[in-house]
């Protein structure tokens, strides 16, 4: 059997190590065997989880030695760091060639522990831009659901694991037992896009009581019509040039950028609330075609609007028989 060893740390998130271990635990070979053993191991017995609980682990660092993967689970805001004996245990697993991946921020231990040094490597949005920070050999890919680099492995959010972990089903068993396990975890054996589409895009800044904001609030009520560069800097009553470089100096972006990106906005809020067509809400956030719209779309959230309405719409409630 396949030994996997999550290796659970205080301040461990319960769903990021349940995940794993239940998608390994329900694996399934065609003539009913399990192919994978789990075992959860642990520094100390006692363990401290987020959200105040308690686990006894029975298993201690010994475990890493012996498995065929390490799962290292995400851990909350605020948790001690890993142990020296952690990280040690980690490398020297490592180099034995052991499979060892993250969920979610457990990529911060491995980037810690040097075995994120010039790989790529993901974790969950929020946190993405820290690990670059903390770790700048580290090449983070914020908007993939997981990044497989062969022996190491790091995936986004919490649910990201479970496509993390068909994805090694599948290297290691083969498309069948994968789907098989994808359906038991009432998933999709792959998932379109990438995490873009789970980042909250907020509106495009509007710098309060700079002279921009009148001009801002009128193109995000304007979407829908042909906006250009000249017609922008005419209402400030700016050369182009020179509304291009306040408008950067403000914004921090482009005028062309800032426009797309409330476009793009608009559009993700009509998908999630409107029942048009996916060709009346290009023409309604301003793309001159629905191909455009459809590029432009995939580029910046990652997936394409008809997919990202099938996730995000928001269904009306059906109303009770007689209300």
């Amino acid at each position: 059997m396949h030994s996997v060893a999550i290796l659970v740390l205080d301040g461990v998130i319960p769903f990021d190590m349940a995940a794993p271990l239940q998608v390994f635990d329900w694996t399934r070979l065609p003539d009913g065997r399990r192919p994978y053993r789990i075992r959860l191991c642990a520094q100390r017995p006692e363990v401290t989880a987020d959200g105040g609980l308690s686990l006894r682990v029975e298993r201690g660092l010994e475990a890493l030695a012996d498995a065929d993967t390490i799962i290292v689970p995400g851990r909350a805001e605020g948790a001690p760091p890993p142990s020296p004996s952690v990280l040690d245990a980690l490398r020297r697993a490592a180099g034995q060639g052991t499979r060892i991946a993250s969920v979610c921020v457990g990529a911060f231990v491995l980037a810690e522990a040097g075995l994120l040094d010039g790989l790529r490597a993901t974790t969950h949005w929020v946190a993405a831009g820290r690990l670059a920070r903390a770790f700048p050999r580290v090449r983070v890919q914020p908007d993939v659901l997981y990044v497989d680099n062969g022996q190491i492995l790091t995936s986004a959010g919490a649910a990201a694991a479970l496509d993390m972990c068909l994805h090694m089903i599948r290297r290691d068993l083969g498309s069948a037992v994968a789907a098989d396990a994808a359906r038991m975890s009432v998933m999709p054996l792959e998932r379109e896009g990438g995490q873009a589409q789970f980042i909250v895009h907020e509106h495009p800044p509007v710098p309060r009581g700079s002279a921009l904001e009148p001009l801002l609030e009128w193109i995000g009520d304007n979407l829908a019509r042909e906006i250009t560069l000249a017609a922008m800097a005419e209402r400030v009553g700016m050369s182009e040039r020179t509304f291009s470089r306040r408008f950067r100096e403000q914004t921090g972006t482009t005028p062309l950028q800032w426009l797309l990106r409330a476009r793009v906005r608009r559009a993700q809020y009509l998908l999630e609330n409107s029942d048009h067509t996916v060709e009346r809400i290009a023409q309604q956030s301003g793309f001159g075609s629905p191909t455009a719209f459809r590029e432009r779309f995939r580029k910046v959230v990652g997936t394409t609007p008809h997919a990202y309405r099938s996730a995000f719409h928001r269904r009306r409630p059906v109303a009770a028989a007689g209300g």
